[in-house]
């Protein structure tokens, strides 16, 4: 597969930003961020209408669409790095995002589909923009049988994956609402509020501890784990223990059961089983009262943290529905607690700290997971219909990501590892039984 550029531009918002709107006050939720740009790529099947001048319709219809919604979510048009004042602040410049036009060469994206395990290593080339200066970036991928991939890119530090979500469906919408001839719609378009630095205010934050180094590019592997519908099902039904109070979600189960593989990875390079943590991103806005608004942006996922520790000299692996049932609890207590606005940073400041220092120590094994099931991703319509896939890219942090299928009933796992550890963890008796990679 050959990704040729065809053209890069500066896509501006529609109106220019108010003055008392040109700088944005990172959060200390924002800072501690890596400075990463994430990359989501959305994948939409050829019809009939395809040709060639449909294509430039559906280029010019995201690109007036980009900058329509840029004048809601304005800081996306800015600009990270050397524009940042005082390492706190983002210039709302109006600079634009980048938007990358691209054609695909030597390959189909029908062929693509039905190879995806085999083009993970690849699928980065769809998504430009990973080094630059814009805090976001656009490409949109050209087949020459008519398909499209559209690859987007967003800073780390200004957005989570709820942030993104909101982003993305507020765009799509637009695009939809001017295929219709309809003006601003504020019943159906995203109209987000920035600044979570003077709506949750804080006067006693923690020490901000020092980033543990989780990256390492030349010694990570992604690999695409699916866990479709009817698997998932089994799962659940063989790690339902008589006393949960309810039955395991899928993220539970399939948590449980990548926990445990690694697991095995650990006892098989140390001689012994260790002490491990499960950390999984959570949203924190529902947990904060009084409640925020509905469509508030920037970065407010803290961590719910599972803990296993071997009993004694015991050095059997736990059983699955063990680890579900810890999961359950960590999950339980944490839709239970609540934080007000005062507490909301210095409490997400404080979990990913004990979490770090977790991670420093060389004799407890921490493995990261983020879920981004239920997300609207698959609803991301920009007038030719939904995405056939949705997918992430080649990743160098070791941890692991979870999607939903198209169907919206199985899991897709991206995990990322060490790539001497991949190999043993594939051969996980679970992972086989249970899963197609």
């Amino acid at each position: 597969m050959e990704v040729q550029i065809l053209c890069t531009k500066l896509i501006k918002p529609s109106a220019p930003t108010p003055p008392h709107l040109r700088t944005l006050k990172l959060s200390p939720a924002d800072q501690i961020q890596y400075s990463i740009k994430t990359a989501t790529l959305f994948y939409y099947s050829a019809d009939s209408s395809t040709g060639t001048e449909e294509i430039e319709r559906r280029i010019c219809r995201l690109e007036t669409s980009l900058s329509e919604t840029l004048t809601r979510f304005y800081p996306l048009a800015g600009r990270i790095g050397r524009y940042i004042k005082d390492g706190n602040w983002v210039d709302c410049n109006d600079e634009g995002v980048e938007f990358f036009v691209a054609k695909v060469n030597g390959c189909r994206l029908s062929q693509l589909l039905s190879r995806r395990n085999e083009m993970i290593d690849q699928l980065v080339h769809l998504a430009g923009g990973g080094f630059t200066s814009s805090v976001a970036s656009v490409q949109m991928n050209m087949f020459e049988c008519g398909g499209l991939v559209i690859g987007v890119r967003v800073s780390h530090h200004l957005f989570d994956a709820f942030s993104a979500a909101n982003f993305l469906t507020s765009w799509a919408r637009t695009a939809i609402s001017r295929q219709a001839g309809i003006d601003d719609d504020h019943e159906v378009l995203v109209w987000p509020t920035f600044g979570l630095t003077s709506l949750l205010q804080a006067n006693d934050l923690p020490e901000i501890k020092p980033i543990p180094p989780l990256m390492g590019t030349d010694n990570s592997e992604t690999k695409r784990i699916v866990f479709d519908g009817a698997k998932i099902s089994a799962l659940r039904a063989i790690s339902h223990g008589p006393s949960f109070p309810r039955q395991p979600s899928r993220v539970e189960v399939v948590t449980a059961l990548i926990w445990r593989a690694r697991m095995g990875v650990s006892r098989a390079k140390h001689g012994r089983l260790r002490t491990s943590l499960a950390a999984h991103s959570i949203n924190l806005r529902p947990r904060i009262v009084p409640p925020l608004p509905p469509s508030s942006c920037g970065n407010l996922q803290s961590r719910v943290t599972t803990r296993f520790a071997p009993d004694g000299e015991v050095e059997e692996l736990p059983e699955l529905k063990d680890l579900v049932g810890l999961l359950m609890d960590s999950f339980t207590k944490s839709k239970e607690t609540f934080v007000t606005r005062e507490d909301a940073f210095p409490t997400l400041l404080q979990k990913r700290n004990e979490l770090h220092e977790a991670i420093e120590q060389c004799k407890v094994d921490v493995y990261m997971f983020t879920s981004w099931c239920r997300f609207p991703f698959y609803e991301v319509d920009f007038g030719w219909g939904k995405p056939v896939w949705l997918s992430r890219t080649h990743s160098a942090f070791e941890a692991a990501t979870l999607l939903d299928t198209e169907d919206g009933n199985g899991i897709e796992a991206w995990v990322s590892f060490n790539k001497q550890d991949m190999p043993l963890f594939l051969q996980d008796r679970d992972v086989l039984a249970f899963s197609s990679h």
